[in-house]
């Protein structure tokens, strides 16, 4: 716990393995035969509390460990319940019991580490108060003499970057040597909560030039780990250190308590085999690994290190041909693109939806594209609606994919089934939530947000699809308060690899002038929504029941109270012409959504393009 912590832990790392504890919570749940918070231990209310604590780091210390982590993964204001000051104190306590722990093995030459685990975020606590804290339980760290920092379990790198960056620059300043080691968690796949691969996440993080160590931990036991590092290219890391701390196995809840298999052995040969074949330099367990396994591994894995030459490393590519699906790929200068919005139907009869494709084809639109159940209510699924209409008119189609009902499994599926169907266009959204009344039968899925799924997008087509990949793209809410923060939102989702943006429908002024700024600021292909409605009814309902689509009285007063459905459609044409008279400077093209499917009306408003 010295200045120099860095630069003995990287002289130990150049020639030896270095290996760490198992899991705290899990065998503190285990050995106590509780489902209290372990790190409410730290502060416990008598000695004994707290010396349960000292004595399972001593067991992992006798048991050949030489870097524990400190009981604190959950030491954060969210799942402790505790102010800042409270939180400061935990880890103070962790801290000073962690090395009292050291102290009565009589470890010398031995390495501690901060544990910082992910803070739970909501409506009410956001990414940056978790940025904030991310920091501060760091500056906890510093301040009780460590240097060494271990963010473990995340999802991905950004929410914990700009805290790192803080604490790196604290150290610079303060003259110190800082040792930061990030681990991700993820599935049985190699992606984790936020649809980013293991890849992805390793390579941003060694790139970044701020993290020491990078690995993976949590989420798989040994054997998916084992194919997950033996299938990554190590030479995008560079000299960074890398880490696997895999789970003893997969859990089983037994009497409501969440309980692992008991395999030390086979654990320890598949880690050793980790070792030996993928180059790792710090091996160790997460949940449901105990002492016994700590003990068995450092019995069998060799600490010193052997030359070796991962061998997955990146052969000379050959060159391929690439099919280009885009819809927007024959675009001239001056073409407007033209998407139209068909809602597939709620029930078994589609014959209304194909006699629409079949008359749109006849004028010339891009692309077809097919709602995923909005609102949260069941409608035909979107690729199987878009496959038959493609498959009947030979029209470019596209579905959304919303991540309300699906896992990262089923989308996955979703892609490889639609993309032998020849779909490749896609808009990937977040999803309206489930409605109210029918929460307590249906509950949505949301693994992750629209940005994850287009990581999951961009690396299948690095994977999956090289020859054909998927185009996909975003929505765009202009209406957010916050116009810079759906501007950094169409960043993310550029940076995800959308390649086109779909926005609400635009009915004022107000809404113009804010998608022209998205425009201005991201450089983003854009298709403005419009949508023509057809009479006073139809637009009071749309203004007052759709989330979304604002409509401003102005528009609603356009519509004569009563009035046939050959004037209704006529004020909808009207007002949908102003709206691209509007935007034509700087649009690339537009997204019709008609109601009741009258796409009869878009001939007379294409006569204004």
């Amino acid at each position: 716990m010295q200045n120099n912590t860095k630069h003995r832990l990287a002289a130990y790392l150049e020639k030896n393995r270095l290996i760490t504890d198992g899991s705290f919570g899990t065998y503190y749940a285990d050995k106590y035969q509780t489902n209290e918070m372990p790190e409410l231990a730290n502060c416990g209310r008598d000695k004994d509390t707290q010396e349960r604590v000292v004595q399972i780091h001593e067991e992992y210390i006798r048991a050949g460990a030489a870097l524990v982590r400190t009981n604190t993964f959950a030491s954060n204001t969210v799942l402790l319940g505790e102010k800042d000051e409270g939180v400061r104190e935990n880890i103070r306590q962790a801290v000073r019991l962690a090395a009292a722990a050291i102290r009565n093995c009589g470890k010398k030459d031995f390495f501690l580490a901060g544990d910082i685990g992910p803070i739970p975020l909501d409506a009410r606590y956001g990414a940056e108060d978790a940025e904030n804290e991310y920091y501060k339980i760091g500056r906890g760290f510093m301040e009780e003499g460590l240097d060494i920092l271990n963010f473990e379990t995340f999802p991905d790198l950004e929410r914990v970057l700009p805290a790192i960056e803080r604490l790196k620059a604290d150290a610079g300043r303060e003259n110190r040597a800082l040792f930061i080691m990030v681990q991700f968690s993820v599935n049985q796949f190699g992606y984790s909560a936020a649809g980013i691969s293991a890849g992805r996440l390793l390579t941003g993080a060694a790139e970044c030039g701020k993290i020491d160590a990078i690995g993976l931990n949590c989420g798989v036991g040994p054997g998916h780990m084992e194919q997950i590092i033996g299938a990554l290219d190590r030479g995008k890391f560079g000299e960074t250190c890398f880490i696997a701390l895999p789970n003893a196995g997969y859990p089983k809840r037994v009497r409501n308590q969440v309980r692992f298999e008991n395999h030390p052995d086979y654990f320890v040969d598949k880690v050793v085999g980790i070792a030996n074949q993928c180059g790792v330099d710090i091996v160790g367990g997460c949940c449901g690994t105990t002492p016994e396994y700590i003990r068995l591994l450092s019995e069998k894995l060799e600490r010193t290190k052997k030359p070796c030459i991962p061998g997955n490393a990146p052969k000379k590519a050959k060159p391929v041909q690439i099919s280009n699906h885009a819809f927007f790929k024959e675009r001239i200068n001056g073409h407007k693109l033209i998407a139209v919005e068909l809602a597939p139907p709620a029930n078994a009869n589609d014959e209304k939806v194909l006699d629409a494709a079949h008359y749109l084809k006849d004028l010339g639109v891009d692309v077809l594209t097919f709602p995923d159940s909005p609102s949260g209510r069941t409608r035909v699924d979107s690729v199987l609606m878009a496959e038959k209409v493609h498959r009947e008119t030979g029209m470019c189609v596209m579905p959304h994919i919303c991540c309300r009902d699906k896992n990262a499994i089923a989308m996955r599926s979703t892609f490889l089934g639609a993309h032998i169907n020849d779909i490749h266009n896609f808009l990937i959204i977040t999803g309206d939530p489930v409605p109210t009344l029918i929460r307590q039968t249906t509950k949505a899925v949301f693994n992750f947000d629209s940005v994850g799924l287009m990581n999951i997008a961009r690396d299948m087509n690095e994977e999956s699809f090289p020859t054909a990949p998927l185009t996909y793209g975003g929505a765009i809410n202009q209406g957010r308060k916050n116009l810079d923060v759906e501007i950094a939102r169409v960043y993310k989702k550029m940076e995800a690899g959308a390649s086109f943006f779909l926005t609400q429908p635009v009915f004022t002024d107000e809404a113009v002038a804010r998608v022209r700024t998205i425009k201005k600021e991201t450089g983003a292909r854009i298709l403005c929504g419009i949508m023509p409605f057809v009479n006073r009814k139809n637009a009071l309902f749309m203004k007052n029941e759709i989330a979304g689509v604002e409509v401003s009285d102005e528009i609603i007063y356009r519509y004569p109270e009563h009035t046939t459905r050959e004037e209704g459609e006529a004020v909808g044409i009207v007002i949908a012409q102003d709206i691209i008279a509007k935007t034509q400077d700087f649009a690339d093209g537009y997204y019709f959504s008609f109601p009741f499917i009258r796409v009869h009306m878009l001939k007379q408003i294409l006569q204004k393009l």
